[in-house]
């Protein structure tokens, strides 16, 4: 699995469609978290994030023939994510009111969407990339601390990973180095 990590998206794109079950894990390693956030961002619970993520992967299945060769396959299940969440808030919008209205009457989500930029979904998939490449524990770490809804102290963490709570502070200043120099590896 580890030869599929240098892989652009278009050689796993190649791979895919070959029935490569290794290039699909490198998908779901890669894309997973990227995915995942993007329902959370737009406030629906873990729950339906997961129906959001498992629908966009299954989209991609069904629509992997289609990509075309420059495809950024980020972009590409971050686009589908953001549909399938919409189509989740509207759902979720006629439920509750018992009415069919549209989900631009929501200000919070049309700011959030108006935020929404091709850049922004790029530094977020840059930053997924980066923590796929760290080691398991430093991976778990910064998961834990930045990116928990909880966001857990570090005790509570410190507990989870088994490890003493004076030493999370230098463990994640040393996690969130390597991570920097990964991320500036790759974009050079």
């Amino acid at each position: 699995m580890s030869e599929n990590r240098d892989k652009t998206d278009q050689e796993l794109i190649d791979a895919c469609r070959a029935g490569r079950q290794d290039a699909w894990q490198e998908v779901l390693t890669r894309y997973e978290r990227l995915v995942f956030s993007i329902p959370l961002n737009f406030g629906l619970t873990r729950a339906d994030a997961a129906d959001v993520a498992q629908l966009t992967f299954t989209a991609l299945v069904e629509h992997l023939d289609r990509l075309r060769p420059d495809s950024n396959l980020g972009a590409w299940l971050a686009t589908v994510a953001r549909r399938y969440a919409l189509r989740a808030l509207r759902k979720q919008k006629r439920e509750f009111l018992g009415q069919d209205e549209d989900i631009g009457d929501n200000p919070q989500l049309m700011a959030l969407a108006a935020a929404d930029s091709s850049a922004a979904w790029e530094r977020v998939e840059w930053l997924n990339q980066g923590l796929t490449l760290l080691d398991q524990r430093c991976r778990e770490l910064l998961l834990r601390l930045y990116f928990s809804e909880d966001q857990p102290a570090y005790e509570v963490v410190a507990a989870e990973l088994g490890l003493r709570v004076g030493s999370i502070g230098p463990i994640r200043g040393r996690c969130l180095e390597r991570l920097r120099s990964l991320l500036l590896e790759r974009s050079q």
